[in-house]
């Protein structure tokens, strides 16, 4: 892989069990400009919540990356109990809904039981520790899984990308080369009207003639441009070489590269650079897309 780049999307999958307990992790990512965790876990593993979503928050820097722990227990488990008080609690309301609504039959065992917290399977209940000693692998595992995938996808995205910015250097290349021939060109261009509109007496030497080459020269000067575009290209090399997360930055980049080509085109004012300039925008805008992929 080159350099440290990492994909916003990725799967991982970690796994661990003990006495008849499995605890299952479930890591998927996708785009998203912030960093977001969405938890989606058993009540009996609630005491891990945070510690989970810390651990996560550890190795990522942006993108939404939802979580799912599912939990198994033995069938001999002894955690299933009935809360008394919460099933009496639902039996009142629902008795009196009943009576309101004029509805026969009563209420019943089987819809109590079916009542959110009236069966209660929870062998680690408030036992934080407990609970992490099996999430804890699991998570690590889903992550070196979920990370390895980044990492892969980050390769792919840098080798791109990297093609990308071959070509933009090769244009600005040719666009230097042209540069110096550009007012040249205008003052041929300039001449042949003169001619064409059949006014005498004005020659490639007359003052007003190069007063205006001078102030068209001026106007269309690109050279600092070309020099801003050659200092992000080298910054893009540096991104590279670089393990942090790159994507904002990228990002920063690919809107300051658009500025400085979008500034050639408008001042450089000559037909050869301007089909350069349109392959520079196509290829920035595929930049700018791939780079919206990049941790």
């Amino acid at each position: 892989m080159l350099g440290g780049m990492r994909s916003m999307t990725g799967y991982g999958r970690g796994e661990q069990s003990r006495a008849g307990t499995r605890v299952l992790v479930e890591l998927r990512s996708v785009n998203r400009r912030q960093v977001e965790v969405s938890l989606r876990l058993p009540p009996e593993l609630d005491p891990v919540e945070s510690r989970l979503r810390e651990e996560i928050l550890k190795s990522v820097a942006r993108g939404r990356v939802d979580v799912r722990v599912f939990l198994e227990l033995p069938a001999e488990s002894s955690g299933t109990r009935l809360n008394a008080a919460v099933a009496a609690a639902y039996a009142r309301e629902l008795t009196d809904l009943t009576t309101r609504l004029g509805l026969t039959g009563g209420v019943t065992l089987e819809a109590l039981l079916r009542c959110p917290g009236v069966l209660q399977t929870s062998p680690t209940e408030g036992d934080a520790e407990a609970s992490w000693a099996l999430v804890g692998p699991a998570l690590r595992q889903a992550l070196d899984a979920f990370n390895g995938m980044r990492d892969r996808e980050g390769g792919a995205l840098a080798a791109d990308l990297a093609a990308r910015i071959s070509e933009l250097r090769a244009a600005v290349g040719r666009i230097r080369e042209q540069a110096p021939a550009v007012v040249q060109r205008y003052r041929e261009q300039m001449l042949q009207r003169i001619r064409l509109a059949g006014v005498e007496g004005i020659s490639a030497e007359d003052e007003r003639v190069l007063r205006e080459v001078v102030l068209f020269a001026d106007r269309s000067d690109i050279n600092e441009e070309l020099t801003r575009l050659d200092s992000h290209f080298v910054q893009f090399d540096d991104c590279l070489r670089s393990s942090e997360p790159l994507g904002r930055k990228l990002d920063f980049l690919a809107q300051e590269m658009n500025r400085e080509v979008n500034t050639i085109g408008s001042k450089a004012n000559d037909a050869v650079i301007a089909a350069d300039v349109v392959l520079l925008k196509t290829e920035l805008e595929r930049f700018r897309e791939q780079a919206q992929n990049v941790e």
